[in-house]
């Protein structure tokens, strides 16, 4: 429960407790295996999932004294033809927890990491018939976990609107269709990411980054609608972000659309919604784009520059310090 009364909130509690037996547990601290920290002092609130991480980490069998300072390594390619051909390597791959570690990492992607949510997805392409090298893959997801167990998600220190970020990875991928998503920060910590596979084949870039701006607009107009009544203020567009200058001006001018005209009429609710001022569109450049993180393998510097955008952050320190094997100390006031 939230609001701006603690009366009326105390006074709610008391009418449903006569309707139904509840049990005040009073102010956060524990959820679904995530840790809620609340710093009165600084105004900052921290999610972890430290204590989940190290149970899946225990219960796969997975630790190592290895620390990998990315989920992925840069610049490979993963398919079905690295999955095994003969029924034997076949059976043997099946005695693999392939399927139940996915299902554990991804509860911890869509929770306090969405730095391994891009990894996450690509690896549960293969759970039909994995192979060798996935599962190698999986293991340094696990790695990457092993140092960054600690790291929280972390929200306030610096209040800002509800910001936007979306972007698409072409069609890279065996299956031809465009990875697409959207990333949301307000309060300096991220509050919602979505990372899917297109429902069309798109003929350019451009058309992959406008679908994928028309989902980012809607998850964007109910964040906004949501946050509006729980901070009210001055009304204002949403600022939603985008690396590709062409799908701007497709968003905004309408006379570009005769080149779009093969494109569903829904997709181009986008146009309207920025017509009504309900959200407006800001170029990023491609170096600056945290949506990358979820979009596709970086190198090991830009995860560690995304994931601090993402609001992720080492617990209880004035200055953040993300210290991981085989990479530099980033440290930020």
């Amino acid at each position: 429960m939230t609001g701006n009364l603690p009366k009326l909130i105390m006074l709610y509690k008391e009418k449903l407790h006569a309707w139904y037996a509840l049990t005040d547990l009073r102010p956060i601290s524990w959820l679904l295996g995530i840790q809620v920290t609340h710093d009165h002092e600084t105004r900052m609130i921290s999610l972890s999932q430290e204590a989940y991480i190290k149970s899946i980490i225990a219960r796969f069998s997975l630790a190592d004294t290895k620390v990998y300072s990315t989920p992925m390594v840069p610049s490979t390619q993963y398919s079905k033809s690295d999955s095994p051909v003969s029924v034997t390597d076949a059976a043997r791959m099946r005695k693999v927890p392939y399927r139940e570690v996915i299902g554990s990492l991804m509860y911890a992607s869509v929770v306090t990491h969405p730095n391994i949510m891009f990894a996450v997805s690509m690896l549960s392409q293969f759970l039909e018939n994995l192979g060798e090298v996935h599962w190698e893959v999986v293991k340094q997801v696990f790695h990457y976990l092993s140092g960054t167990h600690n790291v929280v998600l972390t929200y306030g220190g610096e209040w800002h609107n509800l910001l936007g970020f979306t972007d698409a990875d072409g069609a890279s991928q065996e299956h031809r269709r465009a990875i697409s998503g959207h990333v949301f920060i307000m309060d300096g910590g991220a509050v919602s990411w979505s990372l899917q596979k297109q429902e069309l084949v798109t003929l350019s870039t451009v058309e992959a980054e406008y679908i994928a701006a028309m989902h980012a607009t809607k998850e964007g107009i109910w964040l906004h609608c949501l946050t509006g009544d729980i901070f009210p203020s001055e009304p204002e567009p949403m600022m939603l972000y985008c690396n590709n200058q062409a799908m701007l001006k497709l968003a905004q001018d309408d006379n570009y659309h005769g080149h779009m005209k093969h494109i569903d009429i829904h997709y181009h609710f986008i146009c309207n919604v920025v017509e009504h001022g309900l959200i407006e569109l800001q170029y990023c450049p491609t170096d600056d784009m945290t949506m990358d993180i979820l979009t596709k393998v970086l190198p090991c510097w830009k995860v560690m520059q995304h994931v601090l955008r993402l609001g992720l952050c080492h617990p209880c320190r004035g200055v953040m310090e993300l210290e991981w094997a085989g990479a530099p100390t980033v440290e930020v006031e």
